[in-house]
């Protein structure tokens, strides 16, 4: 991606389901309410496209020292790989949560939308519960790019 209109953060987008551990590195992230936030995964993603409403999973907002578990999330797919080799994680039920990241969060999908008849995923997911380390540096798209 060569334009970086915004500051973009690198997060983990993580889950179990059906016995299957999905993970990717997602940029487009969005806090929209104070327990609301908006994800964008794209249509060629196993990660997104294995998500459906009312699942909850996983979202840590990476620290600046986590650049090779973003480039690891980002360089396969779940379906091809275990990416979660050598990956400090814990699961909270169905939601996969990164040790050690700037911002845990625990969130439950509550919509889905494909804007404009596109592929891409646009999950709107409400936050249950969530976790931050104040002291670490979030990890953003150009530290790793």
């Amino acid at each position: 991606m060569s334009f970086h209109g915004v500051l973009q953060g690198c997060n983990a987008v993580c889950y179990l389901k059906d016995n299957k551990l999905y993970g990717m590195t997602c940029a487009w992230v969005s806090m929209v309410d104070y327990d609301v936030i908006s994800l964008l995964l794209g249509g060629q993603s196993d990660t997104g496209n294995n998500i459906k409403v009312g699942d909850v999973i996983g979202v840590s907002a990476l620290a600046k020292s986590q650049k090779d578990i973003a480039i690891k999330l980002g360089s396969e797919h779940s379906k091809l790989v275990n990416k979660f080799t050598d990956i400090d994680y814990k699961a909270e039920g169905s939601a996969v949560i990164i040790n050690h990241a700037r911002t845990q969060m625990v969130c439950v999908v509550k919509k889905i939308l494909h804007l404009n008849n596109n592929e891409d995923n646009f999950l709107v997911c409400q936050i249950l519960s969530h976790k931050e380390n104040k002291k670490l540096e979030f990890l953003s798209l150009e530290d790793v790019y």
